[in-house]
């Protein structure tokens, strides 16, 4: 473990919360679960939401995982220049998800990649996956903890299309993709879409999309536009809670996107299930603790 006493200290949180989202959704998506669950008609839609909310209802009180798929654990941090631990930060992360691993239980999912071979720990070669963003003005951290499922994340995909494709082309790869496998993602999901210059920044733009509070909108006013109008039309799909049908698909859409080059316009798309697990926490530059995203938790 690190060794200074605030080193030690951070890992402990983070193994706490890393633990906690394993088993309580954030705040955002329990009300869209439930506002989705009341707009069903059919008994078998009614039912599986019903399962669903039963579901969180065990995994508080039984201390387990929600689900048990646990993911590839993802952060995503957000750190001014003179955050004191910015140095340590991929130290520490690696071992709160080590102790995490043990005391959530977490499902081992990291395998070396040729090796075939599984850490036990759910720790590896660039794993968990740590995405950086420098913030200058920022004097704490921002920190989105991810469990990157096997059959939603994990799963999204990535093109680069010919500029006469438009966005119409962008909406067409977007309902190629929820349509192929959406199905298979556990649904309702959190659909996000990435549009950038290639695919690697279409990519995790789309991964950025989910990490957003449900219902929020891209504040260019025609990529918000068309969060509103592919909701709609994936939702008119009648594709229902678990692929069961009904009168919704998705939780939202959100888009991000970058500038991008005249020649290209590339296009990515990540999904969330049910289970969207995710959580933010914020640090201060003393390193005190705050919970974003979850009503009351103290970690």
């Amino acid at each position: 473990m690190p060794g200074s006493e605030s080193e030690r200290s951070l890992v402990e949180a983070m193994s706490r919360f890393i633990s906690f989202l394993g088993k309580r959704l954030p705040d955002d998506v329990l009300a869209s679960l439930k506002r989705l669950g009341e707009k069903e008609d059919t008994p078998l839609a009614k039912t599986v939401y019903d399962s669903m909310f039963r579901n969180l209802e065990m995994a508080e009180k039984l201390d387990r995982p929600c689900c048990q798929d646990t993911g590839v654990i993802q952060f995503f941090v957000r750190a001014g220049p003179d955050f004191p631990l910015f140095g340590r930060m991929e130290k520490i992360f690696n071992e709160a998800v080590r102790m995490a691993t043990h005391s959530a239980p977490l499902r081992h999912n990291a395998v070396e990649t040729f090796d075939e071979k599984n850490t036990g720990d759910n720790t590896g070669t660039r794993i968990p996956w740590i995405h950086w963003d420098i913030v200058p003005e920022l004097k704490g951290a921002e920190i989105d903890v991810y469990m990157a499922g096997g059959g939603c994340t994990l799963p999204g995909a990535a093109k680069v299309l010919m500029p006469a494709a438009g966005y119409e082309g962008v909406v067409e790869f977007v309902f190629d993709v929820i349509t192929s496998y959406g199905i298979n993602a556990c649904p309702p999901l959190l659909v996000g879409v990435g549009v950038s210059t290639a695919v690697e920044t279409a990519a995790i733009l789309s991964k950025k999309a989910i990490l957003r509070p449900i219902g929020t909108r891209n504040p260019n006013p025609r990529a918000a536009e068309m969060e509103i109008l592919m909701e709609k039309g994936l939702n008119d799909l009648g594709i229902g809670p678990q692929g069961f049908t009904g009168a919704a698909s998705v939780m939202g859409v959100h888009i991000e996107s970058s500038a991008r080059h005249p020649s290209t316009l590339a296009v990515g798309v990540s999904v969330g299930c049910w289970a969207h697990r995710r959580g933010t926490i914020r640090l201060g530059e003393d390193l005190s603790l705050k919970v974003l995203t979850h009503r009351g938790a103290v970690i």
